[in-house]
């Protein structure tokens, strides 16, 4: 513990800190004692509540991960000896004398596995991959692993994942039981997959993985621009995959993305934490070694195959990144990389971004056009990127009256406040008023 007592302000930050930095790793070792992700979670849940009652007298531990994991295993063994006292005498209670009260199978298959067992089943014994692996099973629909990966991998609040998902709490709460339960009856083990299942199941990690990390990059709400406890988590989750599987180009494409995408972070917004245009950052700030890091990446990746999502995306974020200047950006390569990836993965919002590089390679004009053309796209009315891209492109072609109402739009579908004023600044700069008027 650290010297002396703390405030209530200073252990609520910590615990704060520990939530973002820790919560992964805490659930994922209780899980192993469990079996069952909802008494896990409940008991890391009151670890740390614990540690908002134990740590204003007795100090912030210096190692408060391992205090939360300590407090949640103990609270886990109670839950699981409570329980095992409850099925031995549930047969009295119900008049069956003599019947057997053996406790049913674990759902994860985790309690009573010993650590060699698991080692020598999996290619890498990693308790934060054996989630994720878990939370991402082919059993579950795609929504459902990224809701599940979100609340168990990442500590998000059900109401944090109900708006990344743009619906109501109790929708989302609902969501996550019924995966929940559905490991349950399906006896989903929580390990890493045999290395013969491996790559069929690492597809739909990768999917989830790279979705947390964009969710993470710009928060679709809230009061910063990004969420680094979900940038970080996506990060760690990528690196493991990669040691995990070296010679997958897929676990290559994503980290390089996620890399050449990383590498420009600390350029992304000013001292304020608001939000700096790609066009505005300050280059010599770029993170060299990530850059350099994402471009090796991105070579194994692409060396004698054909291209992927990731790969094709990852290339793009490397024109970016290699571009001396915004002015020297090589628009007409990026045109090309989006008419590759549409081939691959077909998506409004791919169609929206090739229309966006369309209008710096061509002319504004083309790419207006364009994004004209996507505003009747369902998935796009909603989505305030669209809007923002036509605001652009309307100031170019000087036409400021509709940038203005274009602007309005776009801020009106934002749910972040950094973007919400950024963009209240560029509509500010194109009606020649105040950005906040």
């Amino acid at each position: 513990m650290s010297a002396g007592a703390n405030t209530a302000a200073e252990v609520a930050a910590a615990v704060a800190d520990a939530h973002r930095r820790e919560w992964a790793f805490v659930l994922a070792a209780t899980v192993r004692v469990t079996g069952d992700l909802d008494d896990a979670e409940e008991a890391v849940q009151d670890a740390y509540a614990r540690a908002l009652e134990t740590w204003p007298a007795r100090g912030i531990p210096a190692n408060t991960g391992a205090w939360l994991t300590t407090a949640a295993k103990r609270r886990a063994l109670d839950l699981l000896r409570r329980a095992d006292v409850s099925r031995r005498a549930l047969p009295k209670l119900v008049g069956i004398e003599g019947a057997a009260a053996s406790a049913p199978p674990s759902p994860l298959g985790a309690r009573d596995a010993p650590d060699a067992d698991d080692a020598e089943n999996s290619v890498v014994a990693d308790d934060r991959l054996r989630l994720i692996f878990t939370c991402c099973h082919p059993a579950l629909a795609f929504e459902a692993r990224v809701a599940l990966t979100l609340r168990m991998v990442c500590g998000l609040t059900t109401t944090e994942v109900a708006r990344a998902f743009l619906v109501s709490e109790p929708t989302m709460a609902a969501r996550i039981t019924r995966a929940k339960r559905k490991i349950a009856a399906a006896g989903i083990p929580y390990a890493v997959p045999a290395e013969a299942d491996i790559r069929e199941r690492v597809a739909g990690v990768i999917d989830v993985v790279h979705l947390v990390y964009t969710t993470g990059h710009t928060a679709p709400e809230g009061t910063s621009l990004s969420r680094r406890d979900l940038t970080e988590r996506a990060i760690e989750l990528s690196e493991l995959l990669r040691l995990l599987l070296p010679k997958d180009r897929d676990v290559a494409g994503l980290l390089a993305l996620i890399y050449l995408t990383e590498a420009r972070r600390a350029s992304r917004t000013d001292a304020d934490g608001d939000e700096v245009m790609l066009e505005h950052q300050d280059r010599s700030r770029w993170d060299r070694a990530y850059i350099d890091k994402g471009l090796a990446l991105l070579a194994t990746a692409v060396d004698g195959a054909a291209p992927s999502r990731l790969t094709v995306l990852a290339a793009i974020g490397a024109v970016h990144d290699c571009s001396p200047t915004w002015e020297q950006t090589d628009w007409r390569r990026i045109a090309l990389l989006y008419d590759t990836l549409l081939a691959v993965w077909p998506s409004p919002v791919v169609e929206l971004n090739r229309a966006i590089a369309i209008g710096f390679a061509e002319s504004a004009q083309s790419g207006l056009d364009l994004l004209d053309g996507l505003a009747v796209e369902p998935s796009l009315v909603r989505y305030p990127y669209l809007q923002a891209a036509r605001a652009g492109m309307l100031v170019r072609l000087g036409r400021r009256d509709e940038a203005v109402a274009a602007y309005d739009e776009a801020i009106a579908l934002s749910g972040n406040k950094r973007e919400q004023d950024h963009l209240r600044r560029q509509r500010g700069a194109a009606g020649g008023f105040s950005a906040f008027g």
